[in-house]
């Protein structure tokens, strides 16, 4: 994750990276068989005299995603475009569309190299959470730019920070909230900044202890999600199958929105176990179980 205020340089360090930018001094070195994909590159670069299926797989029925085939209307689904939708021209979409198109675009190309300038713009909940669950499970290596703190601490590993004015940057461990705290504060500054006395107050006061609902919710979550899970892998396997797109298209929409659903739903009940999980092995280490 980059972080850092507005004019500081963030894009500009994506641009040097990527090549489009040459450097002052120095150089920047690839490395090899490296495969990039930019996403503020594909939002400018959209035809829009495409469909939204041409856009995304030219005339292919299965795309290749993540290793394994798909066919292209089951993956569109995810992005929430149904079979109807598929058929628009790019020049017709709202710009919340065209972002959910360019996302879509992005997780079908072969790279290993994700780079994200603000890919939260425009985005509706659920569209959100469908991006921090692709950034979760993806295997390559993500650059993201954002100003979304929650976002960046539920998808980032670490975080390049620019500190002061002089072109300085320090890498931390964690995502924003982890960073935030370890960040020097700046010289001649009386106090610290809001961001940085919200970090000290919550390190300050513990979570809670569970409530008796709270725990019985922790135990319901595991048996919740492997029920979601299995039905998540039979639509998978229906939807992949392109005989499912031979049916009536009222059956193709309802299925494919059931495995949109389901997908958000598995995503955000992993999140709570994890935020539930997090707070019991905190009391445990402080007595408080």
């Amino acid at each position: 994750g980059l972080i850092g205020p507005n004019g500081s340089g963030k894009t500009t360090l994506l641009k040097l990276l990527l090549g489009y930018l040459p450097p002052d001094k120095g150089e920047v070195q690839h490395g090899t068989k490296l495969k990039i994909a930019y996403l503020d590159q594909l939002r400018k670069h959209l035809n829009p005299e495409k469909t939204i299926i041409e856009s995304v797989a030219g005339g292919l029925e299965n795309i290749k995603i993540n290793g394994s085939y798909r066919h292209v209307l089951g993956y569109l689904g995810d992005f929430m475009f149904n079979c109807q939708q598929v058929r628009s021209k790019v020049k017709y979409l709202s710009g919340g569309e065209r972002n959910r198109l360019a996302l879509a675009c992005l997780f079908a190309q072969s790279a290993n190299l994700l780079v994200m300038d603000e890919p939260t713009n425009d985005l509706d909940l659920e569209t959100l959470q469908l991006l921090e669950g692709l950034l979760s499970g993806y295997t390559g290596t993500v650059l993201l730019v954002s100003h979304d703190r929650t976002f960046l601490d539920n998808v980032v590993t670490s975080c390049l920070v620019f500190e002061g004015t002089e072109g300085s940057i320090r890498e931390y461990v964690g995502g924003y909230s982890d960073c935030i705290c370890k960040v020097p504060p700046t010289p001649n500054v009386a106090k610290p900044s809001r961001d940085l006395l919200i970090c000290q107050k919550n390190l300050k006061q513990a979570p809670s202890r569970l409530s008796y609902n709270e725990q019985r919710e922790l135990e319901s979550l595991p048996v919740q999600i492997d029920e979601m899970e299995r039905r998540q892998q039979e639509l998978y396997a229906i939807t992949s199958d392109p005989a499912f797109y031979k049916n009536d298209v009222v059956i193709i929409n309802q299925q494919l929105e059931e495995l949109r659903i389901l997908n958000v739903d598995i995503e955000s009940r992993y999140g709570r176990w994890g935020e539930l999980e997090n707070r019991t092995i905190h009391n445990i280490g402080r007595g408080k179980i």
